[in-house]
């Protein structure tokens, strides 16, 4: 993690923060309308909901005014600098995961059942980056920042809230394993995607 960057004190956000950075760090000036494995999704529209999703979680904690912008109907517009406008949504993010007690019975999220234990609600705001994370990176042929230690943790939470989620069209049909499937291919395939997609 960057010397500049705030932490969380959540391991599992850090971890998904940090790919996020990444991911978007690799797209080149000429990378933001490519196509994503988000069906019908540019690179700029991915990168919208994920830093839409990071304030909402941000809101849902602190009870401030969440993003100004539907993070489910992003408009593929960047009008800021990329790198000022993630950093921000991150910023945010960090500090209000940092103050959360640990100790809570539950925290507010803006995902159902909009309350979980503090670990699954940090947890549940890290797997909306991180997997973001490896569209971007697939969409512009960096390398995954989705490593296998993050996947695991990040599917334990995954089947706490991907169901509900799926009705709403948050995530599609899971893809059926396939022998040889690690870590990170098992999450994309619960979470709908093709862990072998490429943009060709």
């Amino acid at each position: 993690m960057s010397d500049t960057t705030i932490s969380s004190g959540w391991d599992v956000l850090d971890a998904s923060h940090e790919a996020l950075r990444k991911a978007v760090a690799a797209v080149p000036s000429g990378g933001w309308d490519l196509p994503t494995p988000c069906a019908g999704w540019s690179v700029t529209k991915v990168f919208q909901h994920a830093v839409g999703d990071q304030i909402g979680f941000a809101a849902a904690l602190t009870g401030e005014p969440g993003p100004d912008f539907n993070p489910f109907d992003p408009s593929g517009v960047l009008e800021e600098d990329p790198s000022a406008f993630l950093e921000a949504a991150l910023a945010r993010s960090a500090k209000a995961w940092a103050a959360v007690d640990r100790d809570a019975a539950e925290v507010p999220t803006p995902v159902p059942p909009h309350k979980m234990s503090p670990w699954s609600g940090s947890a549940a705001c890290g797997l909306d980056a991180a997997v973001h994370a490896w569209d971007i990176a697939m969409a512009v042929g960096a390398p995954s920042p989705l490593t296998p230690e993050l996947a695991v943790p990040l599917m334990k939470v995954a089947k706490e809230i991907v169901e509900p989620l799926r009705a709403w069209g948050a995530y599609a049909t899971a893809l059926e394993p396939e022998p040889g499937d690690d870590d990170v291919a098992a999450l994309l395939r619960y979470l709908g995607r093709d862990p072998r997609w490429t943009a060709a």
